[in-house]
């Protein structure tokens, strides 16, 4: 019985499930949202926001441990974005960090898609969508 087993399996192995929550950390932190599955954006969810945790911390362990999580060159790159973008963000902020957009089931093989991103971070696709907008009209 798996009672009080915490985690997702993913169906993958040990080393898999930890290849993939670091990819799926460091593209969340980089684009600020990803669109993935239901239950790796819920595993993700735990995950990113420990890596918040330790960065709102602003000091040398907590780099070490975020670097720990997500190693190898990106790892430097998303601890800077951790520490000097994202963690002031939620200063005041105690857990809660990440939201997940439940879109519908994926066309191809059904599997429930779910939009995760930070929270506080929508002004700034709104923006975004604006500008362009503004572009293309420029453009015509």
């Amino acid at each position: 019985m798996r009672h009080q087993k915490q985690g997702r399996k993913l169906n993958r192995t040990a080393s898999h499930r930890r290849a993939l929550m670091m990819n799926l950390a460091s593209s969340l932190i980089v684009h600020k949202r990803i669109k993935t599955t239901d239950a790796k954006a819920k595993e993700l969810r735990s995950y990113v926001e420990r890596l918040v945790t330790y960065a709102k911390k602003e000091n040398l362990h907590g780099r070490r441990l975020i670097q720990q999580k997500v190693p190898g060159s990106l790892g430097k790159k998303v601890a800077n974005i951790l520490i000097h973008e994202i963690a002031p963000e939620y200063k005041d902020r105690n857990g809660g960090y990440t939201r997940i957009i439940k879109l519908g089931n994926r066309k191809n093989d059904n599997a429930p898609v779910s939009l995760i991103e930070f929270v506080g971070f929508g002004d700034l696709f709104q923006e975004n969508i604006v500008e362009a907008e503004v572009v293309e009209k420029e453009k015509s």
